[in-house]
């Protein structure tokens, strides 16, 4: 079977800016995407857990695209235009994909 290049883009970024980040890669023309939710991790500030915290850090999404690799600087401006003053990380990587229509 014959497979595809594609870039997959994994943003994880505070709950409450889901809205924001969604409509900044729709804008971009970024229809297909899955939020998941996060459920713990650690960074910076040390361990955190969706559970133990009461702060906004407890509310983390990810965010996972699989697009045309000439479509990943929109979708890095588009998502730096959100991520610019707020939590998040955002690592792309390289994949492929069986039906590139879809992508």
């Amino acid at each position: 079977m014959q497979t595809h290049k594609a870039k997959r883009v994994e943003i994880t970024i505070e709950a409450v800016m889901e809205r924001r980040l969604a409509e900044s890669l729709e804008k971009v023309g970024v229809t297909g995407f899955t939020i998941l939710p996060v459920l713990g991790g650690s960074g910076r500030s040390g361990r955190w857990s969706r559970e133990g915290q009461v702060s906004r850090a407890s509310g983390m999404i990810n965010v996972v695209c699989i697009i045309r690799p000439e479509r990943l600087d929109s979708l890095l401006d588009a998502a730096f235009g959100v991520l610019d003053r707020h939590i998040g990380v955002v690592s792309v990587t390289d994949c492929e994909v069986l039906r590139a229509e879809r992508f």
